[in-house]
């Protein structure tokens, strides 16, 4: 399931057919604007269409992504039940949908890193416990700038175990390959990244990579993206990821630069991915061993 972050300008059933264009199975969009606490009521034509497009275009995955505006964690009880109110209304419309997931940014804590965690996980349980649905929250793992909660797996472990078991039941993880880099997480030993979030969290709960470059330096904690294979990450973390079996079933989605052209270089960056995926197809079907070893695999032969 490999695909991109594609507008919803025009109204989100526009965004299976940009997805389309891109051969994706997979799009992450926003369900409204992400700058803006105005929450849109989405007609029944709008919702019967959004449904049809997906089929239509054999999309097998779609995940949203939350507002930039909202903060569980916030100290402010104003700004976190506004905060509140709007996740539950992603959460709804993405049951309109039939959305899989929504990919929410843990909030910054402003004041007290623990009081902030405890904050956020309440506000996650009691947005959970107020739309009961099949739809789930994958956190994602931040770049560690400011106030921020969520940079390092032990903090992601700690705000899904501070849910009730019926809040934890529909939450899993995404891990961004930028701000992994930002966190000064090593990604040229890539399996050693996995191995560690195997042990902290366990990778049945990773669902969801964005697969970006940085401009910034590893440890900076600094989210700069960029176009794959073109920044300081560089090719070979994408290549080992595209080849490894254990991460097959997890969703992968660019946020790479759109810059002069978001179709063309949306393109560009999918067709590398891909190319990388064949090449060890190559190999399997040649015999060769794949450099992309996966956990499981190392823990069977611990010499590979």
């Amino acid at each position: 399931m490999l695909g991109a972050h594609v507008s919803s300008q025009g109204g989100v059933a526009s965004a299976p057919a940009r997805g389309a264009a891109l051969r994706a199975t997979a799009i992450q969009l926003f369900t409204k604007t992400p700058n803006q606490w105005r929450e849109p009521t989405l007609a029944a034509a709008e919702i019967a269409r959004f449904r049809s497009e997906v089929t239509r275009h054999g999309l097998e995955c779609v995940v949203a992504h939350d507002s930039y505006l909202i903060n569980l964690a916030s100290p402010d009880d104003a700004l976190r039940a506004r905060s509140i109110q709007s996740f539950r209304s992603e959460l709804l419309r993405c049951r309109e949908l039939g959305i899989r997931a929504i990919v929410s940014h843990p909030g910054n804590y402003i004041d007290d890193r623990s009081a902030g965690l405890e904050r956020n996980a309440r506000a996650y349980a009691e947005c959970l416990a107020a739309v009961p649905c099949d739809v789930e929250v994958w956190i994602e793992g931040t770049a560690g700038s400011g106030t921020a909660l969520g940079a390092t797996f032990e903090e992601l472990q700690a705000l899904r175990e501070a849910l009730p078991a019926a809040a934890r039941a529909r939450v899993s993880f995404c891990l961004d390959t930028a701000h992994l880099h930002a966190m000064g997480y090593e990604l040229a030993r890539i399996e050693a990244v996995w191995d560690e979030f195997d042990r902290v969290i366990g990778l049945e709960h990773l669902k969801c990579l964005h697969l970006n470059d940085s401009r910034a330096a590893a440890g900076s904690r600094v989210d700069r993206h960029e176009w794959i294979a073109e920044g300081r990450i560089g090719a070979e973390p994408f290549r080992r990821i595209m080849r490894d079996p254990q991460l097959a079933a997890v969703v992968k989605i660019i946020e790479t630069p759109k810059r002069d052209d978001p179709l063309r270089h949306d393109r560009r960056m999918l067709r590398r991915l891909r190319a990388y995926a064949r090449a060890n197809a190559r190999l399997a079907r040649a015999g060769s061993v794949s450099s992309g070893t996966s956990c499981l695999d190392r823990r069977a032969n611990p010499a590979a």
